[in-house]
């Protein structure tokens, strides 16, 4: 008994570090191009090395690290060939999840969400780029399908990380927001869910447009 007690909590224990370092590398507090180091990530996380290797081991694999023998832990940089993918699998399989999801959509959400964006003005960028993903995060949530919201969960991850990393100005944000007001406004009225999913393809497009003009502009990397 004991020692499945030990083992529940040492995965406990790498699950969490895991998803800290994960989020952190979202919101860009661990920049793309900066260097890592184990022993100083051990004591960030008041943990042994080995969770901390568990962790980089499984963010190496999923392409946000990248471990040099004898140097060390790089940030992988945000290339345009990346939100280039992102979006193409967004574009792709999103409207489809809109689809999915409407008849497992609540209203009283849909309302909330449509409020956010209506008072959003007064935040901070962080704060606009995390709320600017909520309203695509609770469609995929929504959607039923084990592998969409796998595949879309990380899409709008790696979207997040670009647009951070990238420094998008706040105007851009609130473009978006009238589009998401429009998307919401429809599943509010309940239209049928093709006319939501338009709109929503429509959204990206134009998000997929302007994430790549702005990344263009600002030097960002190409591959």
């Amino acid at each position: 008994m004991m020692d499945r007690q030990s083992d529940r909590l040492a995965s406990g224990l790498r699950s969490s570090v895991y998803l800290q370092m994960l989020d952190k590398l979202i919101s860009c507090e661990y920049a793309p191009g900066s260097q890592l180091n184990e022993v100083q990530l051990a004591e960030e996380y008041n943990v042994s090395r080995t969770p901390i290797r568990e962790a980089v081991n499984r963010l190496e694999s999923q392409g946000y690290l990248r471990v040099v023998p004898k140097k060390g832990i790089y940030v992988n940089d945000v290339t345009i060939d990346d939100a280039l993918q992102v979006f193409q699998c967004r574009i792709a399989l999103e409207p489809l999840a809109l689809k999915m999801a409407a008849p497992r959509l609540d209203v009283a959400r849909l309302i909330d969400l449509k409020h956010k964006y209506m008072n959003s003005a007064h935040l901070d960028y962080l704060s606009h780029y995390y709320i600017d993903m909520e309203m695509h995060h609770y469609f995929v949530d929504q959607c039923g399908n084990k592998y969409i919201i796998e595949m879309m969960n990380r899409a709008l991850n790696d979207n997040l990380r670009i647009t951070i990393a990238s420094k998008q100005d706040n105007n851009l944000v609130h473009d978006a927001n009238e589009e998401h007001i429009q998307i919401l406004n429809s599943l509010i009225r309940q239209e049928p869910p093709s006319v939501a999913a338009d709109l929503l393809e429509k959204h990206l497009r134009i998000c997929c447009m302007v994430a790549l003009e702005h990344l263009r502009t600002t030097n960002m990397t190409e591959t």
